[in-house]
């Protein structure tokens, strides 16, 4: 899979080429320091796949996908999460949130590859989880400011209608993004809905008795819809 990167600041940049390279299923073609020089590039060398920063010189990625066509994949790369929701309206393929792991970034690519990878070969595998989460993080909007979070320290988050509220080892946080945002942002390695009102951090449940499991001093719920499925990836041997 041939790709290229965009990408204004060298450290990004040589850490996606490693970590390219380490990979060994994509073909890198170019990396460029601003859109608008890519975009002259693309026109005579398509690619499959571009890692695209939001904030470039010239023109941000943003305003790059507006006016690219064709598309190829693209990967968003940048420091702030407050692009994330804006990003899935321009139907890009994931959006990696600085600075992220070796694993998170084979995922992201992973789901690139789908359509186009030979279903004979096999998919990477990936690096296990459990320690996968320590050094991660992510900002959230917490009324007119953005807390940044641990995501190793999220206990549960649960369903508050419209909002959710994220349960941490040390205090809680209310956002305003559906569970569903949380489903689909989070890795599910690390990460299981138990509940259609929960969705819990597996490394942080210390037991599990009947339909309910426990968290720090908390006792959630599992769900019928999700109980099979729980115990199936966790329980059984």
């Amino acid at each position: 899979m041939t790709c290229i990167i965009i990408e204004d600041q060298p450290p990004a940049q040589r850490i996606l080429q490693k970590y390219i390279q380490d990979m060994g299923r994509l073909d890198l073609k170019a990396t460029f320091a601003d859109a608008l020089t890519a975009l002259d590039f693309l026109k005579a060398t398509p690619v499959d796949l571009i890692f695209l920063d939001i904030h470039l010189p010239k023109i941000s990625g943003i305003d790059f996908l507006k006016i690219l066509n064709p598309k190829p994949k693209i990967i968003l790369t940048t420091a702030f999460s407050d692009y994330a929701l804006q990003s899935y309206d321009l139907d890009v393929t994931d959006y990696l949130l600085k600075p992220f792991s070796f694993e998170r970034f084979v995922k992201a690519v992973t789901k690139a590859m789908e359509p186009v990878q030979d279903k004979a070969q096999p998919k990477p595998v990936l690096p296990t989880v459990a320690t996968s989460l320590q050094d991660q993080f992510m900002f959230i909007k917490t009324g007119k400011e953005y807390q940044k979070i641990e995501l190793s320290e999220i206990q549960f988050i649960k369903s508050n209608g419209d909002y959710t509220m994220v349960y941490m080892e040390k205090g809680k946080h209310l956002v305003s993004q559906p569970l569903k945002y949380w489903t689909d942002k989070l890795d599910e390695g690390s990460f299981c809905q138990i509940h259609k009102s929960y969705v819990i951090n597996i490394n942080q449940l210390t037991k599990v008795t009947g339909n309910q499991v426990v968290i720090g001093e908390n006792l959630l719920p599992i769900g019928r819809t999700y109980k099979e499925g729980f115990f199936r990836e966790y329980l059984e041997e």
